[in-house]
């Protein structure tokens, strides 16, 4: 078994203190995973997230289908998708930059161009590209944030869509009106939308890190509450074996 690694201190020590904050207010007998997904969820949004307007890839797309999302630390995000029906495998990487510099020491500076990201490879039939937008808008992340999420800042937490071709981003870009012209979010959605040029995975230590280190402070505070979140609001589409 591979060492836990040693992450960022910001990361870590943003971590740990609020996991001791939440001790502190709460109590360890009260707190439930499920009342952090609440407070997560509702105080961001005004309303529930619709069903996207439209989906072109649903009638297109033929065979299994990849998607690349970033939306800040990837474990999350990867530990979300991993309990997706229809999902055959999510892959934790970087992408927006060069291979060069597609190293997690290098990205944490913020100076890469990349994002922590993850690569999605779904079948279609059985869960469609929009849909998966809407877990990622929901669940996944927060879209509002700029340059960051959480406890983490810097460009390599930004939220993208790095999109394959033409009628990915067509879906992405109207599912964005659709959520900006209904003031779903209180704030402007800013995900930005980004051709995929390359996608690069990330160390063997990220892949599955939430399956490995489920007790990590970073996870139980930030991550294990959207997988709450994800069952909870999206129970038809929830899987509990990670793929």
């Amino acid at each position: 078994m591979q060492p836990i690694p040693v992450f960022p201190r910001s990361r870590r020590l943003l971590s740990i203190l609020a996991l001791i904050a939440i001790v502190i207010a709460v109590g360890v007998s009260q707190i439930t995973l499920s009342d952090v997904a609440t407070d997560r969820s509702t105080s961001r949004l005004e309303k529930a997230l619709p069903d996207p307007a439209t989906d072109i890839l649903a009638s297109t797309a033929k065979g299994e289908q990849t998607v690349v999302l970033a939306g800040g630390c990837f474990w999350g995000v990867e530990g979300v998708f991993e309990h997706v029906k229809g999902v055959s495998d999510v892959v934790s990487g970087y992408a927006g930059g060069s291979a060069a510099t597609a190293h997690y020491p290098i990205v944490s500076l913020g100076q890469t161009n990349h994002a922590e990201s993850v690569k999605i490879t779904y079948d279609p039939a059985q869960i469609s590209y929009a849909q998966l937008l809407k877990i990622y808008f929901s669940v996944a992340h927060d879209p509002t944030q700029l340059n960051r999420q959480g406890p983490d800042s810097g460009t390599q937490y930004r939220s993208a869509i790095f999109f394959a071709n033409s009628e990915q981003k067509r879906v992405a870009q109207t599912y964005i009106d659709q959520l900006n012209q209904a003031q779903t979010f209180r704030e402007s959605i800013v995900t930005q939308l980004t051709p995929l040029n390359e996608f690069y995975p990330a160390e063997e230590h990220h892949q599955n890190f939430i399956t490995h280190h489920p007790n990590h402070p970073y996870v139980v505070v930030h991550d294990l509450p959207k997988l709450k979140q994800l069952e909870a609001q999206f129970s038809d589409q929830y899987k509990n074996q990670a793929s």
